[in-house]
């Protein structure tokens, strides 16, 4: 390709607005542009990213046993009734209606239209297992979209899917797509780590995520390196904690402390409405304290009151927390069986008969739901009393407590598995898999006959993985202060071919005879034939970052070319007849 034809639009500044670096480098280097929030434009070369790591993807799904299809975006919104996904699903779901008023979906994932599939094309134990996947536009209408293709309301995703007779052949097909899944990642160039997962809307027992390593990921891992145990942070577990409630060291010291956790005691705390307040007023670090969040469940299904028969309630649940911990609200929202929100002030004053600030739970009448580090123990606490606050605080002040994993793990905990400590990292999440069982096989008829003529449902298992995704990873690992530095396997060319006097008549004979016989050799070779400055040449060749340079200069009478790594920045002349070897190694194919 030519670049004087080529849409190639790169710019010297960074978008405004752009956090991510792999936002800002698919802008400025001419990949994408947006057309509107969350919704982008791939342009040429961005799209012939996109196109070699669907490749990469197509070789190693092939490989086991996939079968490609293309399955519709638009679908009745029929099957999401069947699937119960219709009403599960909020506004994320893009829902329209057809001239004739029937209920559409824009499809954000293709469980539903693979087991209407299934339903009517296998019928007997014979026939499986299957492994169906396509790589298809997704829509989502994600409330906020940002950082670049990162986060989008229109998407590429690969996604496959696993038909089977048992819980334990699906286990055989979920190992086969963790391969698959490493041998991508690896060869787009791109460190991935295999997390504990939420299956969330998906559904299921079980569920991994693909994350990446990236300053500017949107999620947060925690993993250890002792035993390789990984999870999100929301979904993660720390061991048991290694040093004793404070406490258990205070009274095993003996006199002298500020304040004695061991009396059941009410204090002024003017003025003192956090846990870093009191901790401050007290001289205490924040792990002696239990702090009380009160939560407002919604989504409770009342059968007649105010609102009417159907009408949503809502309930106030007291949560229970140690003073440096953080909320996980996924675990929480699991404990709860609902979505809920923090209540808001009144709320908390009608509840609990107190302002937020001095809410504990000695006493209330609320349900409780109390993380388990808090079973030992004696906590300050709010004294649901204006400007005091409550020592001696114990959960068998709380009968009604139920106690549950709540907390968010983090850097620095006890591994749930060994003797190690959990490190933190943020990352991209690039990938997930999920064993869905017969979560959607049961609701909507697909069944199979076994060797025995008895009817089963199919067991099912979902993968998907994001195609702009790992390129936007690659782009978080593999970039220098002057742009891109692509992994040579999904490049969107191998060479960068670089002629630098258009106008001198040996340098430009030369260029053309290389670019056709680098193309003749098989390499995929971007000619920058235009007439500009060798300047601005250096700076997009720099920024878009194919692997390989090739700059014809001023030893072009000598038939000496110069070839530069994108990657290391090594630079050295070569002779022309030696150059596509050298390309060769230098892009890993000697």
């Amino acid at each position: 390709m030519r670049a004087s034809q080529l849409l190639l639009p790169t710019v010297k500044e960074d978008p405004a607005g752009a956090e991510a670096i792999s936002h800002k480098l698919m802008v400025r280097a001419g990949l994408v542009r947006q057309l509107a929030a969350g919704v982008y434009v791939y342009l040429p070369a961005g799209w012939r990213v996109l196109q070699k790591i669907a490749a990469i993807i197509r070789e190693e799904m092939d490989a086991i046993g996939g079968q490609e299809m293309l399955m519709p975006v638009i679908n009745p919104a029929e099957i999401w009734q069947q699937s119960g996904r219709w009403d599960a699903i909020g506004g994320e779901l893009f829902r329209l209606k057809d001239r004739k008023g029937a209920d559409m979906a824009l499809a954000m994932t293709h469980e539903e239209v693979v087991t209407w599939l299934a339903a009517r094309e296998v019928h007997s134990h014979k026939q499986l297992p299957q492994l169906w996947y396509h790589i298809q536009t997704k829509e989502r209408d994600e409330a906020r979209p940002k950082s670049g293709v990162l986060r989008t309301r229109e998407f590429i995703m690969k996604d496959s899917y696993s038909l089977d007779v048992s819980e334990e052949a699906l286990q055989e097909s979920y190992a086969r797509h963790i391969t698959a899944y490493e041998c991508i990642y690896a060869r787009c160039g791109v460190e991935a780590m295999m997390v504990e997962g939420d299956s969330g809307m998906m559904g299921g027992s079980v569920s991994h995520e693909y994350m990446a390593h990236a300053d500017a990921g949107e999620d947060e891992i925690v993993f250890c390196r002792e035993c390789g145990y990984a999870a999100n942070v929301d979904t993660a577990l720390a061991g048991a904690d290694r040093e004793p409630p404070v406490s258990e060291v205070q009274a095993a010291a003996g006199a002298g402390s500020v304040v004695d956790l061991l009396a059941d005691e009410v204090k002024p705390t003017p003025g003192a409405k956090t846990i870093a307040a009191v901790a401050g007023f007290f001289g205490l670090p924040a792990r002696a304290f239990m702090k009380a969040l009160v939560v407002t469940v919604e989504g409770d299904e009342a059968s007649a009151g105010d609102g009417g028969a159907g009408a949503s309630a809502e309930r106030q649940v007291m949560v229970l927390l140690r003073g440096d911990h953080e909320l996980s609200e996924l675990k929480l929202r699991k404990a709860l069986g609902a979505e809920f929100r923090l209540a808001t002030a009144d709320e908390v004053f009608a509840a609990q008969g107190i302002a937020p600030g001095y809410v504990g739970p000695a006493p209330t009448t609320l349900p409780v739901y109390a993380d388990e580090v808090l079973r030992r123990g004696h906590y300050v606490a709010g004294a649901n009393q204006a400007g005091h606050h409550r020592t001696g605080v114990t959960l068998a002040m709380v009968p009604q407590a139920t106690l549950c994993d709540l907390r968010q793990a983090r850097a620095g905990d006890p591994c749930p598995q060994c003797a190690g400590d959990l490190e933190g990292a943020r990352v991209i999440e690039v990938g997930n898999i999920f064993q869905l069982g017969t979560k959607y096989s049961e609701p909507m008829g697909a069944m199979f006959l076994d060797e025995a003529g008895k009817e089963q449902p199919i067991v099912m298992g979902s993968y998907g993985i994001g195609l702009a995704r790992i390129a936007a990873a690659a782009i978080e690992q593999h970039h220098d202060d002057n742009g891109i530095v692509w992994p040579p396997s999904i490049a969107p060319f191998d060479v960068h071919l670089v002629l630098v006097r258009a106008s001198d008549e040996v340098q430009a004979a030369l260029a053309e005879q290389l670019y056709a016989e680098l193309a003749a050799a098989g390499l995929d070779v971007l000619f920058d034939d235009r007439d500009m400055s060798p300047g601005i040449k250096f700076k997009d060749a720099d920024l878009l970052g194919c692997p390989a340079q090739v700059v014809v200069g001023k030893r072009a009478p000598e038939g000496v070319a110069e070839l530069k790594d994108r990657a290391s920045g090594e630079r050295r002349d070569v002779p022309v007849a030696e150059l596509a070897a050298a390309l060769r190694e230098l892009l890993g194919r000697g």
